[in-house]
């Protein structure tokens, strides 16, 4: 291999043809012509002296060599990422880009109103939010700011807690009027339900709180909890919720003194980052806005 000649716009290419499957997807991705995506591709073959891709009816398939490389050019991608956040800054103030990362559910529906609150306050911030259920690394600067409902347990994290989501099962009033109101959990059989599809630890601790969703009963599985939400607002069933989601969307709280919970939510960053400014500014106002929006 002839490392000097490597380059980071190959590499890039390479990336972006691994999360796409084709030269056209991966030319879209990172908006070049795909002629060019492809003399890179040709370019990094070259380099490391195997081909990295197999044509094939489904696109482009990665080689062994190809798949070997994955980590070390994901590593790469997550270091590029956070040079040009941290490149995009003025230091002395809250200016640049900052990377926030949530789960779905909160994600969606609770930080957009914050992160407007939070443009208005710091207008020259721009963000990054990424929306997944897979927790990125702080520590290894995957995302400046996490929000969490879990506390994180990296050593070089700052954590703080904002509150709780107060879980319980709930309904429709439309539901409600058509089916009755169960006054015991065993009466939930005669209800249609809505819970969680493969996650056995959701399955389990929902059955922890009285609240078995593992049986036939269980008419609409899903382990994406914003699926789950869209399935009880639109009368499928009786399912769990955030009683703080369900006074948005005026669902009906359901035998609320034998089955509810709390979920801690948290933020976090690394120590690091309380020293730069806008970074700061995003955990104090993400923060903030979550604390008021769990106790409102």
């Amino acid at each position: 291999m002839n490392a000097p000649q490597l380059q980071w716009e190959t590499q890039r290419a390479f990336l972006a043809v691994l999360r796409t499957g084709s030269l056209s997807g991966a030319a879209r991705l990172l908006g070049i012509a795909q002629a060019t995506a492809r003399r890179r591709i040709e370019a990094l073959e070259q380099s490391v002296g195997v081909s990295l891709f197999i044509r094939s009816p489904q696109g482009l398939l990665p080689t062994d060599m190809a798949r070997e490389l994955i980590g070390h050019v994901e590593a790469m991608a997550v270091a590029a990422n956070a040079f040009n956040r941290a490149a995009s800054a003025d230091s002395a103030v809250a200016a640049g880009t900052v990377r926030l990362t949530s789960g779905q559910l909160l994600g969606v529906e609770v930080l957009p109103p914050l992160l407007r609150t939070l443009r208005r306050s710091h207008p020259q911030l721009a963000m990054e939010l990424s929306v997944s259920n897979r927790l990125q690394a702080l520590a290894l600067q995957e995302a400046d700011v996490a929000v969490r409902i879990r506390r994180p347990t990296e050593s070089s994290v700052v954590t703080r807690k904002v509150g709780d989501l107060h879980v319980g099962l709930y309904a429709t009033p439309e539901l409600l009027a058509e089916q009755g109101v169960p006054d015991s959990i065993v009466q939930l059989k005669d209800f249609p339900l809505i819970g969680p599809d493969r996650n056995l630890a959701e399955i389990e601790l929902l059955q922890q709180q009285g609240f078995d969703c593992a049986s036939e009963r269980t008419q609409i599985r899903t382990d994406d909890h914003l699926a789950q939400l869209a399935a009880v607002r639109a009368g499928l069933g009786i399912g769990v919720c955030s009683s703080q989601l369900a006074r948005r969307y005026g669902l009906v709280r359901v035998l609320p003194q034998q089955v509810g919970f709390d979920v801690d939510v948290w933020v976090a960053m690394h120590q690091d980052m309380r020293r730069v400014p806008r970074v700061a500014a995003v955990f104090e106002a993400v923060g903030a806005g979550l604390a008021e929006f769990l106790t409102a």
